[in-house]
């Protein structure tokens, strides 16, 4: 059997809920409906971690991001570490990565790693952002919105180089299968959007935002209310921020039909399995919140609008047991008959592929944030991030460690410095209210916290597959000269 192409196709920090095929009646997503029409939906899949880059290392490596300390935006994927682009590359695949994202390879990592990297069209700098409009401070300000861009022409900025660039790539007609990674921007704020996109919705095109403040909810829901000051935005503002928003969607939808157009043009329509993906959510006003939190473990944060589409995949259907981030290496890996040379923690996806009723997983994982002791760690950051940065290392407890596990039944947190929280999945699904403290809850809470510490046991490391000689040969003696003082 000939070996199918893949195209990962990747936005970033985008909801579910806001794709069409996820039940959203009111986003224009053509594109990305018209891929699930035609591949297997997947309506249970979950991000392992709820922040950009140790997302996409999850993706990359299978391991969880507390398997070996991937869980911030500065310790990536280093080059004695497997990951599934090298996997493909040295697999025979012809791998190329569209753009240049700096977050998820450590130095040289990406070069070893693929045939092709960057840009074939690069961004112009001018358009890459309009950056902020509001004065620092203000409820906008501090809601990262932007509004429109001028004019009315695409802007050439990271995202449409990145399409272009996968374009012209396809052009070359790349020798033997490949696997073609376009990982983007947005809809990842600041929100700001050019027409047509910008003028596709009007306020009254959107949902109400949830706008209560929950009940029982983590510290870090209030602290960054009161730090940012987003119980200033109005619900104009809201809706006006949610607008640009989906049209930031839309514009994505719209590079997905293109460069699938060209899969077809190039004929490769029929052999290339697709997969879309994100690599977290955002909390797009509700609770009062925006963009998303180290320790933010809220279903819109960490749900994956994760769609498989091409030969062998069942068309139209839906699957509806849990499915987890690490799950895409091994899927990938056996559809390019390879195989991994290193434990990681996903379980293939095939058997949904052929069968969506089957079986995967009782129950989804994730996980986020960080000890006290690693406080000089934190994130630091300026312009419009600086506060959010700041809160962090103010109040290093609002963002301490924390594990969710969501099964049919409940949503499960443990927090490290906070209480539990439990949340009944089907009265309550986009948990709002934390029943844990409830008496009648004592004994599912202590059931879910000892699977959590199950899996945290069985999770723990993992051994290289490489053994180091034991007794090594060494110099017996002073080896180099010593210079003190």
């Amino acid at each position: 059997m000939t070996r199918p192409n893949f195209l990962i196709f990747m936005p970033d920090q985008l909801r579910a809920d806001c794709v069409g095929c996820f039940g959203n009646p009111w986003v224009q997503t053509p594109n990305i409906d018209a891929l699930a029409a035609r591949g297997l939906r997947f309506d249970n899949a979950w991000v392992n971690h709820p922040v950009c880059g140790p997302s996409r290392v999850n993706l990359m490596t299978g391991w969880y991001p507390h398997v070996r300390g991937h869980r911030t935006l500065t310790h990536l994927v280093q080059p004695h570490e497997p990951n599934l682009m090298k996997y493909m590359k040295d697999a025979g695949y012809h791998v190329a990565f569209a753009g240049a994202r700096g977050d998820v390879f450590a130095p040289g990592v990406t070069e070893a790693s693929t045939h092709f990297c960057g840009w074939t069209v690069r961004p112009d700098p001018k358009q890459m952002g309009m950056g902020p409009q509001y004065d620092d401070g203000s409820p906008l300000y501090n809601a990262f919105y932007h509004g429109m861009r001028p004019g009315n022409d695409t802007w050439l900025d990271f995202d449409e180089a990145a399409t272009r660039t996968a374009l012209q790539w396809l052009d070359e007609k790349p020798a033997g299968p490949f696997c073609l990674w376009v990982p983007l921007i947005f809809p990842h704020l600041p929100f700001e959007v050019e027409d047509p996109f910008y003028n596709l919705y009007t306020p009254n095109d959107v949902p109400k935002r949830f706008d209560g403040k929950g009940i029982d909810k983590p510290l870090f829901h209030e602290a960054i209310r009161q730090t940012l000051g987003t119980d200033r935005v109005t619900e104009a503002q809201w809706a006006e921020i949610v607008r640009v928003y989906y049209g930031m969607i839309s514009r994505v939808d719209s590079q997905l039909g293109r460069i699938m157009a060209h899969l077809e043009a190039t004929g490769h329509f029929d052999d290339t399995i697709v997969i879309f993906l994100t690599d977290h959510g955002e909390y797009l006003g509700d609770f009062g919140l925006v963009e998303k939190w180290p320790s933010g473990l809220d279903r819109c944060l960490l749900q994956n609008p994760l769609i498989m589409a091409g030969p062998g995949i069942r068309s139209g259907a839906t699957a509806h047991s849990f499915v987890e981030m690490v799950d895409i290496l091994p899927t990938l890996l056996e559809l390019a008959d390879t195989q991994a040379s290193h434990t990681h923690f996903g379980r293939s996806l095939v058997p949904l592929l052929e069968d969506p009723r089957a079986f995967h997983r009782a129950a989804a994982y994730s996980e986020g944030g960080f000890s006290i002791d690693e406080l000089d760690l934190l994130e630091k950051a300026g312009g419009e991030y600086a506060r959010k940065a700041q809160l962090q290392h103010d109040q290093p407890r609002v963002v301490g460690k924390a594990i969710s596990r969501r099964d049919h039944e409940y949503t499960y947190v443990y927090r490290l410095y906070e209480q539990d929280e439990l949340y009944d999945r089907a009265s309550d699904p986009n948990e709002r209210t934390n029943i844990a403290a409830r008496d009648d809850m004592a004994p599912v809470v202590a059931r879910l916290r000892s699977e959590v510490l199950e899996w945290l046991f069985a999770t723990a490391d993992v051994i290289p597959w490489t053994a180091d000689p034991r007794f090594p040969k060494i110099p017996h003696g002073q080896h180099e000269p010593f210079e003190g003082h």
